[in-house]
């Protein structure tokens, strides 16, 4: 018997074959996330739909994924917005610092905000789902309680998170999740702006000594699972609507498994006899007002490039209020 590796019509009884490339690490919940996704449309589409998992960068690097699928490279793939600088000028203001209470409240409203914009940066790829991280945090090699504490200190960040620093006086230093432990350990980095799960999730509890709440000017980091169009496109009918049934399941399963990693990250970082920082009333004053200009910044970059940044940014600060006035 001749089993067929492709797409046909609907009720087409062939085997469709996918790549699946994803940056996070085998460990990480995300990626364990990943391979469930994938596996559930397998059984639901009764092994009609086969999708092998590529975690770790293996397949393409975090930077290069969005390309990857949109070349083919990958069929489809999972990785961050901000790596890809400039690129999607609307999107990007998902990662805004404006207090995100949450995971889930930060998830929820990303995949709000892009199915009620449907961004035109994000035609050339079929968007699945998207994701986001809890508030970010500061984890860093000598305590922070204050934004003097800051100056001259190099932090890595991507996307806003970078301009955040920027503006609190630090020196931002790109690179992705997957490089920031050794430079945390050489000494390239003095901190890392992150999600607290990250501390356990990439280990880097284990190269830090303090974190510092900065929950007062929380931004999110937006995560796509996008595939390539053509590829969707050759699905059959119904199995396309099995990825978007499983699509629907899997937002919520991604928004509650970045709200179960903040609390054992935090767990796994107070393990480690790390020291915890609140910032005082007055200081969080001072870094809401000082990162408030990212704001006006973001939409006036938006509108030059000719997206709706404008419309954007007020829907989304609509958003992030209302899920801070049910918490």
């Amino acid at each position: 018997m001749t089993i067929l590796s492709g797409c046909g019509k609907s009720g087409d009884k062939s085997t469709v074959n996918l790549t699946y490339s994803v940056f996070f690490p085998p460990t990480h919940v995300q990626c364990k996330l990943a391979d469930e996704w994938a596996k559930e449309i397998g059984r639901r589409s009764d092994g009609r739909v086969k999708i092998t998992v590529y975690p770790g960068g293996s397949l393409t690097k975090a930077p290069q994924c969005y390309d990857g699928v949109v070349t083919g490279v990958s069929d489809i793939g999972q990785s961050v917005f901000a790596y890809s600088k400039g690129r999607f000028p609307l999107v990007e203001g998902l990662d805004l610092p404006l207090g995100y209470p949450d995971g889930m409240a930060a998830t929820l409203i990303a995949n709000s905000m892009i199915a009620k914009f449907q961004p035109k940066e994000l035609q050339d790829t079929k968007i699945m789902y998207v994701h986001a991280h809890g508030p970010g945090i500061l984890a860093s090699k000598k305590p922070v309680r204050s934004m003097a504490d800051l100056k001259g200190l190099n932090v890595r960040a991507t996307g806003f998170s970078g301009k955040v620093v920027e503006k609190l006086g630090a020196s931002p230093i790109a690179m992705s999740q997957g490089e920031a432990y050794e430079a945390l350990q050489k000494g390239v980095v003095d901190a890392t702006m992150c999600p607290i799960e990250t501390l356990k999730g990439w280990k880097q509890a284990e190269a830090v000594n303090c974190v510092t709440d900065s929950q007062c000017i929380g931004y999110t980091t937006t995560f796509f699972v996008t595939m390539n169009k053509d590829k969707w496109a050759e699905l059959p009918a119904d199995i396309q609507k099995i990825f978007e049934d499983v699509n629907q399941e899997w937002i919520v399963k991604h928004g509650q498994a970045w709200l179960d990693a903040d609390i054992e990250g935090r767990k796994f970082t107070k393990s480690l006899g790390r020291e915890f920082f609140q910032l005082s009333e007055e200081e969080q004053a001072l870094w809401v007002k000082t990162v408030a200009p990212l704001v006006d910044d973001y939409v006036k970059r938006a509108v030059k490039k000719g997206v709706p940044g404008d419309v954007f940014a007020k829907a989304l600060i609509a958003e992030v209020a209302k899920s801070k006035a049910v918490k």
